[in-house]
């Protein structure tokens, strides 16, 4: 009990729900504008929020988080172009549902279903976190070292349509985490007799570049002029009792697809959503609407889409391995407060536990009660011309860089890993395996070294668990590449629907 209300303590601070209101609205503008990615906000916020107290900082991203699975659904909706990759489903029922006169419709149904999706995959990392936690306690440096290995090919074998871009993402992570010092003996390593090195590059300066900077670039690029314009005419919201009903199945099976997806590592709400609203299509008595402006389709989709943050968070916190793109930014934030998430945490930090838990829960009750507001204020913000948002971002980008350690070679650094991101970006490399990469590269390095001293190379296949998880990994990887062989002469399934930007 005495946990419960050390953890719930901070809510008592004026500070503290400043902090929660700020990312509250900062989420929902991310995830309102396409482009800036849920990935690219927590970057550049964890920049602002390291001066920050633990619970201020975690106040600020969490909510950012959770905010950002309401926001992006509108533009998705109102466009046809989804705020963030998670909301690409949503374009498959809602765009259509918006043509044909029900836009308000669908934008009450996704932020009902979204609410609701969100609070399970909170229930999930409640009920499932502590014993996951408790059971990973056990693990030796061997176990400790396959269950990192395991999570990275897991990323790699998703994150990339090409499983050898994949690997090559993740080997540049793995090649970039061992500048600095020797995790064993403290010897320096590729750091050229600069001070600058000697403790390895700054991981904040490393993931904005690559995920902030590297896109600003990239939509430099790319952009042309559209004329679409967003429907301003949102009809009528709220849904009848037999809509109501309507939806409850489409929502219950994207809901359970997305809390399965949720606790794989790297399969983020993009994978959830359009699974999601293929296993609905499928379970549906009515497949033939899905794709036509139907209700159930948005209920699917973005129910899916939105059940994987608990298991993320379950992924992230239980056992040290992100749960995505976006936890990955967050165990770097909260290690540089000196908080290592994974088994220990539960005993080490049980209040901290307590108070991600609650972030979350509240945030969802609240930007849920927001989304629900009748306003077309959103609607004419999605005028705003993506140049002035280039703007802003790359000035939060390099302000909140220089913030992090108050030196110019950290800006050099993320300018540099901006056109290095730029660079994999336009060669179909991904981003995500390279931070995993540089996040997991020490844990997996200073675990194999120890099992090595400890035991020998036996040591790494001396127990169940050790060979349970490499034989996984192996599995996964062949998996991958049979799939993907057989997937390679057959034509998408995706039903045909108007262009979608991301």
């Amino acid at each position: 009990m005495s946990t419960l209300l050390e953890g719930l303590s901070s809510f008592t601070d004026p500070t503290f729900l400043l902090c929660m209101a700020v990312g509250t609205v900062l989420g929902l503008l991310v995830g309102f504008f396409p482009g800036v990615t849920m990935t690219m906000a927590a970057a550049l916020a964890s920049g602002f929020t390291l001066s920050l107290e633990p619970e201020q900082g975690l106040a600020v991203m969490l909510t950012i988080y959770v905010a950002g699975q309401f926001g992006d659904r509108i533009p998705a909706i109102l466009v046809n172009t989804p705020g963030t990759p998670s909301s690409i489903a949503t374009t498959l029922d809602g765009y259509p549902m918006a043509k044909n006169g029900q836009a308000g419709l669908a934008l009450v149904v996704s932020a009902l279903v979204t609410t609701a999706a969100l609070l399970a995959s909170m229930l999930l990392f409640i009920l499932v976190a502590r014993p996951v936690a408790d059971f990973a306690l056990k693990f030796g440096p061997a176990e400790m070292f396959a269950l990192v290995l395991f999570g990275l090919t897991i990323m790699i074998s998703i994150a990339s349509k090409s499983i050898l871009k994949g690997l090559i993402a993740g080997l540049f992570g793995l090649i970039i985490a061992v500048i600095g010092r020797d995790p064993i003996t403290g010897d320096a390593r590729f750091t050229f007799a600069s001070n600058d090195l000697s403790s390895g590059l700054e991981f904040i300066a490393v993931i904005i570049g690559l995920f902030g900077i590297a896109e600003v670039l990239d939509q430099m690029l790319t952009h042309r002029a559209t004329t679409v314009r967003p429907i301003s005419s949102l009809g009528r919201w709220w849904p009848t009792k037999k809509e109501l009903k309507e939806i409850a199945r489409p929502a219950a099976v994207g809901t359970g697809v997305g809390l399965g997806v949720g606790i794989v590592p790297a399969a983020g709400g993009d994978i959830a959503g359009l699974v999601g609203w293929d296993r609905a299509r499928a379970a549906s008595k009515h497949p033939e609407k899905f794709g036509t402006g139907y209700i159930g389709g948005v209920a699917a989709s973005d129910s899916a889409s939105s059940a994987t943050l608990g298991g993320a968070l379950t992924t992230t916190m239980a056992l040290g391995i992100p749960g995505d793109s976006v936890m990955a930014v967050m165990i770097g934030s909260m290690i540089i407060w000196g908080i290592q998430p994974g088994p220990s945490m539960f005993t080490q930090h049980p209040d901290m536990v307590v108070l991600i838990a609650a972030i979350m829960i509240i945030a969802t009750l609240v930007t849920g009660g927001l989304s629900l507001l009748r306003t077309k204020g959103m609607v004419r913000l999605l005028d705003m011309k993506p140049q002035h948002l280039w703007v802003i971002i790359l000035i939060f980008c390099m302000v909140g860089t220089y913030a992090t350690t108050n030196n110019l070679f950290t800006v050099a650094t993320m300018l540099v890993f901006g056109f290095i991101g730029l660079a994999l970006k336009r060669a179909g490399i991904p981003a995500g395996p390279v931070v995993l990469g540089l996040l997991l590269g020490p844990l997996a390095e200073s675990n194999l070294r120890r099992a090595l001293v400890i035991g020998g190379p036996e040591s790494l296949v001396g127990s169940p668990i050790s060979i349970t998880l490499i034989a996984l990994t192996v599995v996964v990887l062949l998996g991958t590449v049979l799939r993907r062989k057989k997937r390679s002469g057959k034509p998408s399934a995706t039903p045909e629907r108007d262009t979608v930007s991301v």
